[in-house]
């Protein structure tokens, strides 16, 4: 089971709750899934006239841990402000903290995002890094108090997959004991089960179920694939050669004069 800041989850899927077609679809969704996370953007809510307070409830329907965003912020104040109303929102001190740098790509601002990790970490705040694969990146996060690292597979709403499988299997060698889990960039199932066979904790993705023909379908392929992933991951599977193996034997072979 994986536990991440002393609680553990019964899922190692975590899903977000943007662009779904409905309200009913989102949960339909949650519920084929298993999913033990959900994120919840900020945006989603506000503070006149209760609106949102309908979106609100059906995410506390859900029955899963609701891990807060803070998708959209492009500089470290902005990003501290909207953690410490996220906090007094939904009542939590988790944070996936996103700090962007580039807009085409969505490419994390390592700089800026180091700096708000530490911002927060100080103020108590559990903090749930959205990152790139470099190594040093990581160390400095794991310095700043973060406990977790969520490195891209493929820019957001991508689909493109796992785009470097050497820095992410680099990632995983070099911190074997802190929990990673790759966040955004994913589309298809067989690229969560690939991610999982490398050994990652989970996955967190939105758009390749939210904008799927039928999100609830979808949702179960990934529940189903990150199950796969792990149990190849857990049967320690062999690696890939060069040169053909036979799995026939020879010895004994009848040899034909």
């Amino acid at each position: 089971m994986l536990s991440v800041y002393g609680t553990e989850l019964s899922s190692r899927l975590m899903l977000g709750t943007a662009q779904y077609p409905s309200p009913a679809i989102l949960a339909d969704a949650f519920a084929k899934s298993n999913a033990g996370i959900a994120t919840v953007s900020l945006r989603r809510e506000s503070g006149q006239d209760r609106a949102g307070q309908d979106f609100w409830s059906l995410i506390q329907s859900l029955g899963v841990q609701i891990l807060p965003n803070t998708a959209g912020c492009h500089t470290v104040k902005e990003a501290v402000t909207t953690a410490h109303m996220a906090r007094e929102v939904f009542g939590t001190k988790w944070i996936k903290l996103e700090v962007i740098g580039e807009e085409d790509t969505l490419q994390p601002d390592v700089f800026g995002l180091v700096e708000a990790a530490r911002i927060l970490s100080e103020d108590g705040f559990q903090v749930f890094p959205y990152t790139t694969e470099d190594l040093v990146v990581a160390d400095r996060l794991l310095n700043a108090g973060c406990e977790v690292l969520m490195p891209w597979g493929a820019p957001i709403g991508s689909g493109l997959g796992l785009n470097n499988t050497f820095g992410l299997r680099a990632m995983r060698a070099h911190f074997p004991d802190v929990p990673l889990v790759i966040d955004a960039g994913l589309g298809l199932p067989s690229q969560a089960a690939q991610a999982m066979e490398m050994g990652f904790d989970a996955v967190l993705l939105n758009t390749a179920v939210a904008k799927a023909g039928s999100p609830a379908d979808m949702a179960h392929a990934f529940a189903l694939a990150l199950e796969a992933g792990r149990a190849a991951y857990l049967a320690d599977p062999m690696e890939p050669r060069d040169m053909a193996a036979p799995s026939s034997p020879v010895i004994g072979k009848a040899f034909l004069s």
